[in-house]
């Protein structure tokens, strides 16, 4: 009998789903948009094997494009010299315009930003989810930790006990 397609090739590599956990601790989110992300040759192969940081990043409208601004994708170790990107290059995005006029109007409000959320491969294309979002303030962080090892607690005790 044929293995099925769905089963995992060991052979084949992982897809990559790279997510930006610091975004969710930092920011509320608001809303979620999935955008195509331009790249270079040596970037795609970096992101393939794992090598970028969304961290520190977020998004800015500016003459009706949106770029990401401070993702730090690492070289590429087997390319020629020549052949490298910049590391920390702002990245043009790719947004419908409907999408870019909605999100510049919420970036005018004061306090909300674009945040990346995560970045994965979709039928081998680069797509990138932004995240519309407010920031959080220090004791909203600390309420948000503490909610979080309550629940932990509550899923332990009911694993123990039953």
């Amino acid at each position: 009998m044929a293995k099925s397609s769905k089963q995992s090739n060991p052979n084949r590599p992982r897809s990559v789903h790279i997510k930006n956990r610091r975004a969710w601790h930092d920011f509320d989110i608001l809303e979620k948009v999935e955008c195509g992300i331009e790249l270079l040759g040596t970037e795609v192969k970096s992101i393939r094997a794992g090598q970028i940081k969304l961290d520190e990043a977020h998004a800015r409208v500016r003459n009706g494009e949106v770029f990401l601004v401070g993702a730090d994708i690492a070289a590429y170790p087997q390319a020629a010299p020549g052949m490298q990107h910049n590391t920390r290059r702002e990245r043009k995005l790719l947004l419908r315009r409907s999408q870019i006029h909605k999100l510049q109007a919420h970036v005018l409000q004061k306090g909300k930003t674009i945040v990346p959320l995560e970045l994965y491969f979709k039928r081998g294309w680069a797509k990138l989810t932004l995240g519309l979002a407010v920031g959080k303030q220090k004791y909203d962080k600390r309420e948000a930790l503490r909610k979080r090892q309550q629940e932990r607690d509550i899923a332990r005790d009911l694993r123990r006990h039953g």
